[in-house]
């Protein structure tokens, strides 16, 4: 009788436990098209703010106006995580993929007939961000579903489509700008986006039916937990970072070291490069030498090339130099998410709890490169974006305490868990 239980319990864990493969790597690669397609664009409107700084296309514009455009694509994705969380619950995830295809293509090619600045607004900002939470959100619940032992090599795997795409679509909007206008660049992105992203949406399954999750907007249970609360606060000081030096970089670069629109363009394509390459490696490490403890090393590691490579950097070899290690571990937080909810909180919390991290970082995705800019000093000429360059630095480095924190608090768990119980007396 007892070995016929231990069968059927073999059996059920066999069917329960992710399949670490077969149809996952097609949702993986599902992912990167929907990573390239979503993030890439947005990770090259460095390329458009850039160019609008440089050109004062809508006179009535400040800078701020459009630092708070390119943060309105993230914020706006992060803000809506519980309605699309509740939806994909309720109507069916492919259902809210199909809608955020249709509102990310067609803010941008909105984008493309604005003549005032809060036309921008509402389409490469808010139209843009919405469609593309709708389509990132519940992609991302996916992966762990798949996966165990390679749940962060395949994390990092999806999440190197948004670095081959930003690196895609920096180069070609650069070129696209200077060719045939900026009207007609926005056009071609959002009709490239929606072909690419239906692709994705097409071939995308989850394992609903096999793990099912908790579904919550908004898990209140999970931030009574240390632990979940030190993951939200790396998540949200990380992003005040990762959002300056995206979007900084290529400004930076026209403005303090006096390079063209085209090197400029470059940077940010250079950028997206090293995201592409290095991050399915810190996938690999991660499954290897731990996920809490790989993404605190290379936190910390963006903090220390930020003040002693960003900041000293005057040519365009040295920003070279800079973006390309900077671009494989910029943007740990977007490959490593998913895996350290799974791991700190559990797998059928996945989707609760990654509700919570895109809530977390909505303030900080949509007014870091704000803050950057407030923070320049341009009377100060070479010094110009210090105040900038340390405020990146900065984050990232708090941002590392708090997952070193996290580190400890599981490492004291795990050894309490294997100390033998106490004998009552």
């Amino acid at each position: 009788m007892a070995s016929i239980e231990a069968e059927e319990d073999a059996r059920t864990a066999s069917i329960e436990d992710p399949p670490d493969g077969g149809y996952g790597w097609v949702c993986c690669g599902a992912v990167v098209l929907i990573n390239g397609f979503t993030w890439g664009i947005a990770a090259s409107y460095g390329v458009f703010l850039s160019y609008y700084l440089a050109n004062n296309y809508f006179p009535e514009a400040t800078p701020l106006d459009f630092a708070l455009i390119g943060g309105l694509e993230f914020g706006c994705a992060m803000l809506i995580s519980p309605l699309c969380t509740v939806l994909v619950r309720d109507v069916g995830r492919h259902a809210v993929l199909l809608c955020g295809c249709f509102m990310m293509s067609g803010g941008f090619i909105a984008a493309s007939f604005a003549v005032r600045i809060w036309h921008l607004y509402l389409s490469q900002g808010v139209l843009v961000g919405i469609g593309l939470g709708a389509i990132f959100i519940p992609s991302v619940q996916v992966l762990p579903q798949w996966f165990l032992k390679r749940r962060s090599l395949a994390g990092g795997i999806a999440s190197c489509g948004s670095g081959f795409g930003g690196l895609a679509f920096s180069l070609g909007t650069a070129a696209m700008i200077e060719q045939i206008s900026l009207a007609w660049s926005l056009r071609i992105i959002g009709i490239i986006a929606f072909v690419g992203n239906l692709v994705g949406v097409i071939l995308i399954r989850d394992r609903n039916h096999i793990v099912n999750p908790g579904q919550l907007g908004f898990a209140s249970h999970l931030i009574k937990r240390y632990d979940c609360l030190l993951l939200l606060a790396w998540g949200f000081v990380s992003m005040l970072g990762y959002m300056t030096i995206l979007y900084s970089v290529s400004s930076y670069a026209v403005q303090v070291v006096g390079l063209s629109q085209g090197r400029a363009g470059i940077l940010t394509a250079v950028l997206n490069l090293g995201t592409g390459i290095g991050r399915p490696m810190i996938g690999f490490a991660s499954d290897r030498f731990g996920r809490i403890e790989v993404a605190g090393i290379l936190t910390l590691c963006c903090s220390i090339s930020a003040f002693a490579i960003w900041i000293p950097a005057n040519s365009f070899g040295v920003l070279i130099f800079f973006c390309i290690p900077a671009g494989a571990i910029l943007g740990t937080y977007w490959m490593t998410v998913g895996p350290l909810c799974a791991e700190v909180a559990g797998l059928k919390e996945v989707p609760s709890f990654l509700s919570l991290q895109w809530l977390t970082v909505v303030l900080p995705t949509t007014f870091a490169e704000v803050v950057a800019l407030y923070l320049r000093r341009p009377a100060m000429g070479r010094w110009s974006y210090l105040y900038a360059q340390i405020f990146a630095g900065l984050a990232y480095l708090i941002a590392s305490l708090f997952m070193f924190e996290l580190w400890r608090v599981k490492k004291r768990g795990k050894l309490m868990s294997q100390q033998p119980e106490m004998v009552q007396r």
